[in-house]
């Protein structure tokens, strides 16, 4: 089951770092050592507001798809998390990176009305 493809009304991205390990001499002398050309730890967090119970379900069955936070995955095309975005299609995203993404914690999910539920869904991008 790929994950569900909707456009997310919301999103949150911290775009992260580069891994860059530090090490200080006594005399305060610093030296910085660059291990990687992609950017790690990319956090991305998708809000779905006052959609059917019947979507919000989907996201509640893709996490025990990829066995919760255990298990990585690719979030769709360019529209389904980016669509609304009006920057750089390719920076708001850890597959601009090489990366893929796993959950960071469970979807959450909360009922506006019946039948309608507001989910957050919150990924890390991995290499």
């Amino acid at each position: 089951m790929p994950f569900p493809d909707l456009v997310p009304t919301a999103r949150t991205f911290e775009s992260g770092d580069y891994p860059v390990k530090t090490f200080k001499a006594q005399n305060g002398a610093e030296t910085r050592i660059l291990y990687g050309s992609n950017r790690t730890n990319m956090k991305l967090s998708l809000t779905y507001a006052n959609i059917f119970d019947a979507d919000a379900e989907q996201f509640l069955d893709h996490y025990d798809e990829v066995q919760g936070t255990f298990q990585t995955f690719s979030v769709g095309g360019t529209d389904t998390t980016r669509g609304g975005w009006e920057g750089n299609k390719d920076a708001l995203g850890a597959q601009s990176q090489g990366s893929r993404y796993r959950y960071e914690s469970p979807p959450q999910v909360v009922q506006v009305r019946p039948g309608v539920s507001s989910v957050t869904v919150n990924l890390i991008g991995v290499l």
